[in-house]
């Protein structure tokens, strides 16, 4: 599959979709009119690929709505150079969308397949998160914390504390809560103890998939 002029025709609609839905970071509607989300989906669904729609790709995952990846990302307010974990790398695409923002991107995926093939293929597309690991989600990443930000992309059951404790004062955590249905959250690190807590409404993703060896 090729990125063509069409395909940039079709991410210039999206982008126009997610400005009549509230989104206003303009770094953020950039970076997913530059992305050829087309890609980092099965050819099969090359035609749907800017539909603002969630799609599966492989291991019972999905790429998230262009929508929820946008909106998580406005959420974190983040700079160029800021750090921000993403727990589940997926597709890679939420990763990309990080990227485009001159973000230093430290990744962990659950599903070995996915991890394998995702690494591969964000390379391939030019884009180089710091680091990408194979793991456990709800512990982090320890070794490279603390961050500016931290960006959950499945539905969480509760907050991980880890996760909470490795946020740099004023960092900020996007996660959604919830077990059928979840809570697009907002946790701001006040201080060492203090975290100002902030709801978004209902979104529907994949489970987090926890660690049980």
């Amino acid at each position: 599959m090729k990125d063509t002029l069409r395909h940039a025709g079709k991410r210039k609609q999206l982008v126009d979709v997610l400005i009549q839905k509230g989104i206003t970071n303009k770094a953020v509607l950039s970076a997913i009119g530059k992305i050829p989300r087309h890609l980092f989906m099965d050819s099969g669904f090359e035609d749907h690929a800017y539909q603002d729609k969630a799609f599966p790709i492989a291991a019972d995952q999905t790429i998230s709505q262009p929508y929820t990846v946008a909106f998580q990302t406005e959420l974190l307010e983040i700079k160029k150079g800021s750090t921000v974990l993403e727990i589940g790398t997926g597709s890679g695409y939420q990763t990309a969308v990080l990227c485009e923002l001159g973000v230093k991107v430290y990744s962990i995926e659950r599903q070995q397949e996915l991890f394998k093939k995702t690494k591969l293929f964000l390379s391939k597309l030019g884009y180089r998160p710091k680091y990408l690991s194979f793991g456990d989600g709800y512990k982090g990443l320890i070794e490279h914390a603390p961050y500016d930000g931290i960006i959950v992309t499945a539905g969480a059951p509760y907050v991980p504390k880890p996760l909470l404790s490795q946020l740099k004062v004023n960092g900020r955590l996007v996660i959604p809560v919830g077990e059928d249905v979840q809570i697009m959250t907002l946790f701001i690190r006040k201080s060492e103890t203090e975290f100002e807590k902030r709801e978004f409404g209902e979104f529907r993703f994949v489970p987090l998939l926890e660690d049980k060896n």
